[in-house]
């Protein structure tokens, strides 16, 4: 991410000054006891330093491998100060040969993992430097620069993370307004072309009458369908009150509380689509004209939803002979979607009186 070149570039600078101070101090103690060993690390670490800058750079590259091979050459120049320094120095207190520079590879375990990645790093580092320092006879063992390490490895990674979780968080509003600017550019095109034309159609059918009503009624539901698709407030996911309010139209009553329904979406989804097989039903059997209600409510835990129409009720038993004859819409479109979600349908029906179906779905329940 572009969030974590800054992290990387402040590293790199931070082992250039590492590498500078372990050099000064090395000309400071005459090379210590054994200078060649010493300035055979020195001149080890001034490799890796060049390497790790660039390695670090290339997202590619960067991942684990390197982090392990980084953390590899760390402990083992930090293993050699004894050798180069003598035990004598060693055991004085004198700061090991890589000095600071061993905080780099947990700098960059925090960037790249997080604080937990830059604790584990930091607890390599300190028990290598701890093991160094017990096995010495007389050498005095220091907790204060394993807290530093931890605290700095802590630190870090967590800024690190919170940077990665603010980068990724801007680039979604980006995309979310990108979105809804286009989304606005086509409304503005959808509303001077398609709606306009669609209400223009339920209009003349209106007037024209006749097989021509029926297509404006169409045209009509199919304008609020589209302008509900395109509506600047996006419903709520798994609100089962917006879905509803779809199918309202000039023939349709939709009926929800004042408060949203809310289901997961995967469920409300199904419902909904069940509601509306329900109301093909009653195009088909009832007539395209055939008045319609839809009520939606809850009660105790239960969301209730009832289909009702005008028509003259479904005969005694010619559901179950519909589905012995293979016409499913009941049995798969309307009872199989809530019967797989939990719920049940039951149907309400007298001859004259028209038919009722009524569906219940637990809050919370979903296939």
């Amino acid at each position: 991410m572009g969030i974590e070149r800054p992290f990387w570039r402040a590293i790199a600078v931070f082992r250039v000054a590492s590498l500078v101070y372990a050099g000064i101090l090395l000309i400071q103690h005459d090379g210590y006891a054994r200078p060649a060993l010493g300035w055979l690390v020195i001149g080890l670490m001034t490799l890796w330093t060049a390497a790790s800058i660039f390695l670090y750079s290339v997202d590619a590259v960067r991942g684990w491998p390197l982090l392990v091979i980084d953390m590899l050459v760390t402990v083992a120049c930090l293993l050699a100060s004894p050798y180069a320094q003598g035990r004598f120095q060693f055991a004085q207190g004198v700061m090991p040969l890589p000095a600071t520079w061993v905080a780099a590879p947990v700098l960059a375990w925090a960037v790249y993992g997080g604080r937990r990645l830059g604790a584990v790093g930091a607890a390599i580092v300190a028990a290598a430097d701890i093991w160094l320092r017990v096995r010495t006879p007389g050498a005095p063992v220091y907790l204060n620069g394993a807290v530093l390490l931890f605290l700095a490895g802590v630190v870090v990674g967590h800024v690190a993370r919170l940077a990665k979780q603010a980068e990724e968080r801007m680039q979604r509003a980006i995309e979310m307004e990108a979105a809804q600017r286009e989304r606005d550019r086509l409304s503005r095109g959808i509303h001077d072309s398609v709606l306009q034309v669609l209400a223009l159609v339920q209009r003349r059918g209106q007037e024209i009458g006749g097989e021509a009503a029926e297509l404006g009624r169409l045209a009509g539901e199919q304008e609020a369908a589209l302008r509900d698709l395109i509506s600047l407030r996006p419903a709520p996911s798994g609100d089962l009150r917006t879905l509803l309010t779809r199918y309202g139209s000039a023939t349709v009553t939709v009926s929800t509380p004042a408060t949203p329904i809310v289901l997961p979406p995967a469920t409300a989804e199904e419902v909904a689509a069940a509601v509306g097989a329900a109301l093909d039903n009653v195009r088909t059997h009832v007539g395209p004209a055939a008045r319609a209600w839809v009520l939606a409510e809850t009660e105790d835990g239960t969301v209730i939803v009832s289909v009702r129409d005008e028509g003259g009720g479904i005969p005694e038993g010619r559901l179950r002979q519909a589905e012995r004859d293979g016409r499913l819409g009941v049995a798969q479109s309307i009872k199989g979607r809530i019967t797989d979600l939990g719920g049940t349908v039951t149907y309400i029906t007298a001859p004259g009186e028209g038919t009722e179906v009524e569906i219940r779905i637990p809050i919370g329940g979903g296939a």
